[in-house]
Order: C-alpha cells, then sequence, then structure tokens
C-alpha cells in the first residue's frame, strides 16, 4: 500500500493488528468472523486480493467495505449499495463528562446490546460485536436505555461506534454522554478516537464536531451479498 496512513483501510489495519484474534481469511484479505461484524478488507484491489475477499462471504451472508480509495467490485457478490461517508478525529481536547449511571457492558447484556442495535440501527452489529472493544451503557427502570462503544482498532486509534438510544429514552443528552465517555476512555489509553458517519448526516457531523471531532477524509463504503444457496 505504499504508506498508506491505517486510518485510510481502518478494517485491513485492525483485522492484520490488534483484532487479528478475530479475523478470517489469509494473505491479503480478512474478515471479521461473522458473528462479531460484516467487514471485510484486502491489502489492496488486485484482482487476486478481491477475489480472496469475496471468497471469505457464505452464501446468505452481506458484508461492507469502507476504505478511502473507491470500491471495486467483488467477484461473485451482488452490490447491495455504495454510500460516502467521512472520517473524523478527535482534535485531543478535554471534555467535561458527565458519568452518572454509566456503567460498562458485557457478555451478560450482549443480546439486549443487539436488540437495541436492531431497533435503532446506529450501524452493523452482531451479537459478538462488544468484543470489538469496551461497551458502555446506561440502563432505566431495568432496561438498556442508551450504548455506545468502540469498534475498529487501527494502530494507535480506535473508533467511536455503536452509539444509539432507545427511542422511549431520547432527548436527555444520553448519546452525547456515552459519546463523551467513551471518547475520554479512549484518550486515557493513550491512543486517539476516531469515527465514521455518512456524509449526508449533517446532524450527527455536527453533533460530533462539538464533541472536538474534526473532518479527516471523505471515505467509500460498500455492502455486497452472496446470494443463498
Amino acid at each position: 500500500m505504499g504508506g498508506l496512513n491505517p486510518l485510510d483501510r481502518p478494517v485491513w489495519a485492525s483485522l492484520t493488528g490488534a483484532h487479528a484474534h478475530l479475523a478470517l481469511g489469509e494473505g491479503k484479505a480478512r474478515r471479521y468472523r461473522p458473528d462479531v461484524n460484516r467487514f471485510v478488507a484486502g491489502a489492496d484491489d488486485e484482482p487476486a486480493t478481491l477475489a480472496a475477499m469475496a471468497a471469505l462471504v457464505e452464501p446468505g451472508d452481506e458484508v461492507l467495505v469502507i476504505q478511502a480509495e473507491l470500491i471495486p467490485d467483488l467477484p461473485g457478490l451482488a452490490l447491495v449499495f455504495r454510500r460516502a461517508a467521512v472520517q473524523m478525529v478527535h482534535d485531543g481536547a478535554g471534555a467535561d463528562s458527565d458519568d452518572r449511571e454509566i456503567v460498562p457492558l458485557g457478555e451478560l447484556e450482549a443480546h439486549e446490546m443487539l436488540a437495541l442495535a436492531t431497533l435503532t440501527k446506529p450501524g452493523p452489529f452482531r451479537l459478538r460485536t462488544p468484543r470489538m472493544g469496551e461497551f458502555f451503557g446506561v440502563k432505566r427502570q431495568g432496561r438498556l436505555a442508551a450504548m455506545a462503544g468502540q469498534r475498529m482498532h487501527p494502530p494507535g486509534y480506535v473508533e467511536l461506534s455503536g452509539v444509539c438510544t432507545h427511542p422511549d429514552f431520547r432527548g436527555e443528552g444520553l448519546a452525547t454522554r456515552l459519546s463523551t465517555h467513551v471518547t475520554r476512555a479512549i484518550i486515557a489509553r493513550g491512543e486517539t478516537p476516531f469515527l465514521h458517519a455518512w456524509a449526508d448526516n449533517l446532524g450527527a457531523i455536527a453533533l460530533y464536531e462539538k464533541l472536538g471531532y474534526r473532518h479527516r477524509r471523505a471515505m467509500n463504503v460498500a455492502l455486497f451479498e452472496r446470494a443463498k444457496g
């Protein structure tokens, strides 16, 4: 990749580094185990690499590619969509955090976390996604009201992700509080927080700017699927 910044291919950088234990594949192609997440990545866009990426996708499954470069088709897979995204990196400035009610989430909450993510759709989330990094939440009335956590982990960086709030508890600033908490936790470990947002989600981008995140570059996202049978 010739000096490519690891953030330009964050999935590849994660799966060949901190998340190697969550990876399937070898050579120039890797993907997260299907119960962990849907991301697949390659070291480059050579035909052999694209074929190896596609070979990691089972019938009936979908995979996401996110990278700075335009995303070629994956042979044998159907394109579901291509979308423009932005990547934002935290400026490192400290921020006040209201940590009241915020608790760590783990295996015991896995099904509840999946249910909340399925309802609110903060991004790809599967039962073992919490194994990608630390997750935190706020519980109300014995229910998971909101959560946020950590996803990709390129060298020196950790992604803020999975930020969502149950509709019954919106309007209380829980997403902002949790995002700030996760951001501070990443910085405390000596790493730099970053995140992705859809390019047309101006509300989310404005919120993250208030939290100290700054636009780094445009990113490309594509979803592919392999037909069943």
